[in-house]
């Protein structure tokens, strides 16, 4: 019996959710990264996924079968990745190139899925790995972008975590989207606010008088970038074959650096436009084939 999503003509609403997954995504690092200036990191993270959880709490259940790995997720996800996010955030000036860093939790993903699922692949994506990789390393050439090395290196390591996210992804499909990001965001918050805690008591006992502007970066980070765009991922999931939705996702990235360059005063040279479309064309190449070898594993299931 076929499990596949029934397929819809790919028309003009979806195309307007797409451009409002990407740009939502896109804009995110700006609204993270202008809350942890407004406050420490930690502090910071740990607003955002408490609002994650208040939003989605009425979706928060016991799930049989599924609850190591939503916990599991959480922690990771809602926790130690934004641990590293934040901070990468807080130590760097030149947020574009920590964007085309962040490319790399795709191949990051696939690597980890050849190890642990002993997933085969095939040269393609072998060298859309080495190209994303290779990209990245290129920003070492861009003086502006090379003295962000512990901002690029804090993030190498949130990829990371969200590539170990991925996999553990896979075992919670069929779990519905708002009670998955309930659990995270109640582990984010445990896990946040334990660090802020220990870390960061003055940015807590600073959270009474914290200004009210300060809470619109937060909001959107949480409630945009988290509840409405992954929602969009799944809206469009349930829609249209995954070959054809993931490739979709990869404006979401060059949004961010463009943007990042507008709003924060730091445009890209030519060292890392370079190094950035080496790294996007290899993360395309993984992303495109991946998405088309898990739409015929589907197709051969049904």
């Amino acid at each position: 019996m076929s499990h596949r999503p029934p397929t819809h003509a790919f028309g003009a609403r979806d195309l307007a959710v797409v451009l409002a997954m990407n740009l939502l995504w896109g804009f995110n690092i700006i609204a993270v990264k202008t809350a942890v200036e407004a406050m420490p990191p930690m502090t910071a993270g740990l607003l955002r996924q408490l609002v994650v959880f208040l939003v989605c709490a009425a979706a928060l259940r016991i799930v049989p079968g599924r609850m190591r790995a939503l916990i599991a997720l959480g922690i990771l996800s809602g926790g130690l990745f934004y641990v590293a996010i934040n901070l990468s955030l807080a130590v760097a000036d030149n947020v574009g190139a920590l964007a085309i860093a962040g490319q790399l939790g795709v191949p990051f993903s696939l690597l980890l899925a050849i190890v642990v699922l002993r997933e085969r692949i095939h040269w393609p994506r072998m060298m859309g790995i080495l190209l994303a990789f290779v990209g990245v390393g290129l920003l070492a050439f861009d003086p502006a972008a090379a003295r962000e090395g512990p901002g690029l290196a804090l993030t190498a390591v949130a990829s990371f975590i969200w590539a170990i996210c991925s996999l553990i992804q896979r075992r919670l499909i069929g779990v519905p989207v708002l009670t998955i990001y309930a659990w995270v965001g109640l582990m984010g918050t445990l896990v946040m606010g334990a660090v802020a805690a220990v870390f960061e008591p003055h940015g807590l006992a600073a959270l009474p008088r914290l200004p009210v502007s300060v809470l619109g970066p937060i909001a959107f980070s949480a409630i945009g970038s988290t509840v409405m765009g992954q929602g969009a991922m799944v809206w469009l999931l349930q829609r249209h074959p995954v070959s054809t939705v993931t490739p979709l996702t990869l404006a979401a990235p060059v949004v961010s650096v463009f943007a990042a360059a507008y709003w924060f005063g730091t445009p890209p040279t030519w060292p890392m436009l370079l190094g950035g479309a080496v790294a996007m064309l290899g993360v395309a190449i993984v992303t495109v084939r991946t998405a088309k070898a898990q739409e015929g594993t589907g197709r051969r299931a049904a």
